[in-house]
């Protein structure tokens, strides 16, 4: 541990802000990601006075306490407040973040996949999750069973697809969660709602998971449907491919 005394006239407000100000003038070597500065990009994840939080959305408060600044807990480090996330991202890819319509891989770019308003809003507080990993490595079930357990960000990304009106894969994705370790080992401590930067509830995500995992409820249908186009028309925009 290091420990600096800044002052805050020379820099910005917040604790991104204190980070570069003491790698320009103090210390050269130390070492941390950023990026946006806008809480977009999920970079500068941390712990900051105990709570994994963004640092470019913290700000610093003149106080004769010092602001106590690690690395995200139980994650291997790469270097001073770098950590290895990537069995974090690999687990992201696991949950096939895309958009699935079996049988249509001869229409893609053919037309647009429509979506009522109602559909949409569905996905509010879904789509939003940045992947910044605050939430998932402040929960206690993933710091014992990371390799198995997929950890809330990447069920709430996991959650947002099933439910998405355009997805049509949503069957197989509850199969492949349908196993002892995916889902079922989170215990609704909600750490994760408590300590997400963008105020999302990833433990509401994972709790309508299990419910749909149970029967308890269904993926409800799509309001607008679209149909396929018929490349056979005679049209010019689709002309038939005749051989």
């Amino acid at each position: 541990m290091q420990q600096f005394s800044v002052d805050l006239n020379k820099c910005g407000t917040m604790v991104l802000d204190v980070l570069t100000l003491i790698k320009a003038e103090y210390d050269p070597t130390l070492s941390f990601r950023r990026s946006c500065r806008e809480g977009i990009c999920g970079i500068c994840a941390m712990n900051i006075n105990g709570v994994n939080t963004l640092a470019c959305l913290t700000k610093v408060k003149e106080s004769p306490k010092p602001i106590v600044l690690y690395p995200l807990p139980h994650a291997y480090i790469i270097r001073d407040l770098i950590p290895d996330l990537s069995h974090f991202l690999k687990q992201y890819e696991e949950i096939d973040p895309f958009l699935k319509r079996p049988g249509e891989e001869n229409f893609i770019g053919l037309r647009q996949i429509l979506q009522s308003p109602k559909d949409r809003k569905r996905l509010d507080g879904l789509y939003d999750c940045i992947l910044c990993g605050c939430c998932t490595f402040a929960c206690p079930p993933y710091w014992w069973l990371g390799e198995k357990f997929l950890g809330p960000a990447s069920l709430l990304l996991a959650y947002r697809w099933i439910v998405d009106s355009r997805d049509m894969g949503h069957k197989e994705r509850l199969t492949k969660l349908r196993d002892y370790y995916s889902v079922y080992r989170c215990h609704t401590i909600f750490n994760c709602t408590k300590t997400c930067p963008k105020g999302l509830n990833p433990g509401k995500a994972i709790a309508q998971i299990k419910r749909l995992l149970a029967g308890l409820t269904k993926k409800k249908k799509p309001e607008m449907d679209t149909s396929l186009p018929n490349p056979c028309h005679g049209d010019e925009i689709y002309p038939c491919r005749k051989e």
